[in-house]
């Protein structure tokens, strides 16, 4: 879908002939003689349009204005929350059908804001999402060109800034959501590393990949140790986005790439085994932040670390009571296979700190105790880092991805003892995000890490399954609040002494 954003007056956007004209209407509208001022006071004073969110009121070429339809959409105080969810309820309500050209008008809000464009554009692309890459016959949306339009200049401004980000923010979502939502025999561990070599062809991003030998080679025994039951060959992914000079250390995103999870040995039950497909969203959240960093080039540098593998119950599968040897040395004895994130997670976390990175972030679709815990609303956060963690939670609500900081208090790690290894891989029901927090704690001691447990938030079930594309947002937000922090310092001027200023004088 292509954007346009245009500065028109009221009578031009009345006049401008499109499929759809989608009207944000805010609390207190202001009176004016144009068709469309007009119809939404005669509107609201009749009664039949409230400019609450989600309100809306529709109707089929209205005198005065050129569209073939029109749709007020109620927006209330204008914030970004609800500005997206009257961009959702209007745009869903015209998509259908033979619209292809929507203006979207602004013009109505006062004093827009950067974050108000953005959800507007980010609301388009989640209505509009159709997945097609195993079907027979296709049927994308018709929508191809969303005009954003605007009333003055100064709202231009700041509409161009919520464009961009918006339409780079889209491009990630989609690209994280294109590869969770692909079949596990469509997005193999290989297939994977192929999308992010494809990755490595934009600006500023490099790609290395790193198979079974490398892998072994490094020492990862506890990463092999999932794969070793399945015929699919295990990629280890590394992405690289430098935007920052050398010298600045790197915030390190680290993404679960189960592509399939059967649970293995511990296999689950039948019933909705279909959606472990989705236990590599970690891993597509960290290809789609890559994807919108290289439209927007932000000056910092990040790292994304992908550890893909399938669980599978073969032959030579793990088994319950195993003890693997993890790159940090740690031994882990493995009381349930299907607890087999962790285990690839902890040694991708200790080639996490070659990076001498000033921040890591792990994303995982890691147990379903976080879906009990917070549903699909808010992601669980886990951190060692007061000041990570603050970043995180204000990303989350500046992007309306939501996350919840969880306790990691050390006596939730008591379960994870055991006669037999240094640490057990579950520690068994009770507060089972956490202890696999506490888990993985044990592997991040030696940089500032959080953990995202996106188990209830990465995708949804039913009539509505696919992914959501969670987090990228959150970390797009998180990173580009790095930005400042990330330039280096400059040195400092050395104080000149009393007699070369003296000198610089005479010279002078």
């Amino acid at each position: 879908m292509d954007f346009e954003l245009k500065t028109l007056t009221r009578a031009r956007i009345c006049s401008e002939k499109t499929d759809a004209l989608l009207v944000l209407v805010p609390q207190d509208t202001g009176a004016g003689s144009d068709p469309l001022s007009a119809l939404t006071a005669l509107a609201i004073k009749s009664g039949d349009f409230e400019a609450k969110p989600g309100k809306l009121l529709a109707a089929y070429r209205a005198p005065g204005i050129a569209a073939t339809r029109l749709v007020l959409a109620g927006v209330g105080d204008a914030s970004p929350k609800n500005i997206r969810t009257a961009v959702a309820a209007a745009l869903g309500a015209v998509k259908n059908g033979n619209t292809q050209r929507v203006v979207l008008c602004l013009d109505l809000l006062d004093a827009l804001q950067a974050e108000a464009v953005r959800a507007a554009v980010t609301a388009c692309g989640d209505v509009t999402y159709v997945y097609t890459t195993t079907k027979s016959k296709a049927s994308p949306s018709r929508l191809q060109r969303v005009l954003i339009a605007v009333g003055d200049a100064a709202s231009a401004k700041a509409a161009k800034a919520g464009l961009d980000k918006g339409t780079a923010l889209l491009k990630g979502v989609e690209f994280a959501k294109e590869w969770a939502n692909r079949p596990s025999n469509h997005a193999t561990p290989t297939l994977l590393a192929g999308a992010a070599r494809e990755l490595g062809k934009l600006r500023n991003i490099k790609v290395e990949v790193l198979g079974p030998k490398e892998v072994a080679k490094l020492g990862m025994g506890s990463f092999m140790a999932v794969a070793q039951g399945t015929a699919e060959p295990l990629r280890f992914i590394v992405l690289r986005y430098d935007g920052a000079a050398k010298t600045v250390a790197p915030v390190v995103l680290v993404g679960k790439g189960i592509t399939f999870d059967t649970g293995g040995i511990s296999i689950k039950p039948a019933a909705e085994m279909d959606e472990m497909k989705f236990d590599m969203c970690g891993a597509a959240s960290v290809l789609g932040t890559f994807r919108a960093l290289a439209e927007l080039q932000p000056a910092l540098n990040v790292v994304g670390l992908i550890p893909a593998c399938e669980n599978m119950p073969g032959g030579r599968a793990i088994k319950p009571g195993d003890v693997v040897t993890s790159m940090s040395g740690q031994t882990i004895e493995i009381l349930n296979t299907d607890a087999e994130g962790r285990l690839v997670l902890c040694d991708a976390l200790t080639y996490a700190e070659r990076f001498k990175p000033r921040a890591v972030v792990d994303i995982a679709t890691l147990t379903g105790a976080c879906v009990i815990a917070l549903g699909g609303v808010r992601s669980g956060m886990f951190s060692t880092d007061d000041a990570l963690a603050g970043a995180l939670a204000q990303a989350g609500e500046s992007s309306m991805d939501l996350c919840w900081r969880m306790p990691l208090d050390d006596d939730y790690a008591e379960g994870l003892k055991t006669n037999f290894a240094d640490v057990a891989n579950v520690a068994g029901r009770a507060g089972g995000a956490i202890t696999a927090a506490k888990f993985l704690q044990r592997f991040a001691a030696s940089f500032p890490w959080a953990h995202l447990d996106i188990a209830g938030t990465a995708w949804k079930g039913g009539a509505a399954k696919g992914a959501t594309g969670r987090p990228v947002p959150l970390l797009l937000d998180y990173l580009l609040g790095q930005v400042a922090s990330s330039r280096p310092k400059a040195a400092a001027k050395p104080k000149a002494s009393a007699k070369p200023k003296a000198a610089a004088r005479t010279r002078a």
